[in-house]
């Protein structure tokens, strides 16, 4: 068994407050749910406004398969216009 984990940093730029950072996040973590079979959850910056850590995990068999998903979440999320992705580190267990 490996374990995937993603760590993405984002920018939100059009956020003027935490509530408007809480919407954009919420969209963006229930979209890649539907679209990836993953865990996510926001693990830093929750204070904020224009700013967002995100953390991504997934459990598979074959390191190639979960690397090529992890790939597909990061061209996913940098197609979203509402956040821009500053950093991520990617590492396997």
């Amino acid at each position: 068994m490996i374990i995937g984990i993603l760590n993405i940093e984002l920018s939100i730029p059009e956020s003027n407050s935490l509530k408007a950072k809480r919407q954009i996040i919420k969209s963006l973590k229930d979209k890649l749910r539907r679209s990836f079979n993953i865990s996510i959850s926001e693990t830093d910056n929750h204070d904020k406004w224009q700013r967002c850590s995100i953390g991504i995990s997934m459990v598979g068999a074959e390191k190639s398969f979960i690397n090529s998903a992890l790939d597909r979440i990061l061209d996913f999320v940098d197609e979203i216009p509402s956040v821009e992705l500053i950093d991520s580190q990617l590492e396997f267990l």
